[in-house]
């Protein structure tokens, strides 16, 4: 709900505090912000350069998710227990944060994202997690050295929006993909590759903010039906690229790898 974090948050325009009227967020200079009748709101104070995932895409997220199959990365998060605010900077269906909440009851959330049909999911993804409209790459609508924990799992790094945001003892949890995360698909059916500059382009966009306290890598092999396969290509960004009739009409057997680090600002 809203509710709980509207203490965290303030305006996007002028960056006074927020406050509730009625279906609105306003800020005492009279800047107001509506809530979508999804529970979310819309803090983009403007038109957005794109819209993030749609609405296909984020059916096929929450399909794969609920079957649980990343569920060994939310473990690994909310293995970090957090009280005060947990920030999830493009939170998507918001299933990562509300894992994490259940594991720290004195936590309150916020999903940010671009995605409107991603952020009709995540407000309703815990009873303790808001949900706003925000472009992670401009000012984000919370105050200063308010959140204890930011996840950031295969989403945008804004290192001095990030560093702005957390607490002094805050940690921020980057989940981003290892080099042979879903190896056998990309070698298969030409999914999109990891960047093999992916660990270099983390540490540029963090490191003049943050210092790297921690890092593990996580790994599953998923045992796929096909039509769970068609769900998580068509999550990906290589949906826009592969032909779904392409993918295989049969189990397969994929590999899931993850980087989890966990950062303290400098």
């Amino acid at each position: 709900m809203i509710d709980g974090a509207i203490r965290f948050l303030w305006c996007p325009v002028c960056r006074e505090p927020l406050s509730r009227q009625e279906r609105a967020l306003r800020c005492p200079r009279r800047h107001s912000f509506d809530m979508a009748r999804q529970g979310y709101v819309d803090l983009s104070a403007g038109r957005l350069p794109h819209t993030g995932d749609t609405a296909e895409m984020v059916a096929d997220r929450a399909a794969f998710l609920s079957a649980g199959h990343y569920r060994f990365i939310a473990e690994a998060l909310a293995a970090h227990r957090a009280e005060g605010l947990v920030v999830d900077a493009g939170t998507g269906t918001g299933d990562y944060l509300a894992h994490f909440l259940e594991g720290s009851p004195g936590a309150t959330g916020l999903g940010l994202d671009v995605s409107k049909p991603a952020l009709r999911r995540a407000a309703k993804a815990h009873p303790r997690a808001a949900a706003a409209l925000t472009d992670l790459w401009r000012p984000l609508p919370v105050a200063d050295a308010t959140a204890a924990v930011i996840l950031n799992v295969f989403a945008p790094r804004n290192g001095p929006e990030y560093r702005r945001i957390l607490r002094p003892d805050g940690l921020l949890l980057v989940v981003t993909p290892a080099a042979d995360h879903l190896t056998e698909l990309i070698t298969a059916y030409g999914l999109i590759q990891v960047d093999p500059e992916k660990a270099a382009r983390v540490s540029g966009s963090l490191g003049e903010h943050f210092t790297l306290d921690a890092a593990a890598t996580h790994r599953r092999e998923l045992r796929l039906t096909a039509g769970e396969t068609r769900t998580l290509v068509g999550m990906t960004p290589s949906a826009r690229h592969v032909p779904m009739e392409d993918l295989p009409g049969h189990d397969v057997t994929v590999t899931a790898a993850v980087e989890v680090a966990v950062y303290r600002p400098c």
